[in-house]
């Protein structure tokens, strides 16, 4: 299994927002992605949220 990433930078924001982050299993990403999506940009923590963000995993790495 290779890396995936998500990137905020692709989500235009009012926190104008540019992090990306990855990791090598999708459940570490969506535990990850789900902690920033709470803490920065406000969501709660719902089984939608979690189904979302694993619907905008890319294969790869992020871009600089």
């Amino acid at each position: 299994m290779g890396r995936k990433y998500i990137d905020c930078r692709e989500f235009p924001s009012e926190s104008n927002c540019t992090v990306s982050i990855s990791a090598n299993s999708d459940h570490e990403l969506l535990e990850a992605a789900v902690q920033h999506a709470v803490a920065v940009h406000g969501h709660k923590d719902s089984p939608e949220l979690r189904q979302e963000l694993r619907t905008l995993f890319k294969e790869g790495t992020p871009p600089v």
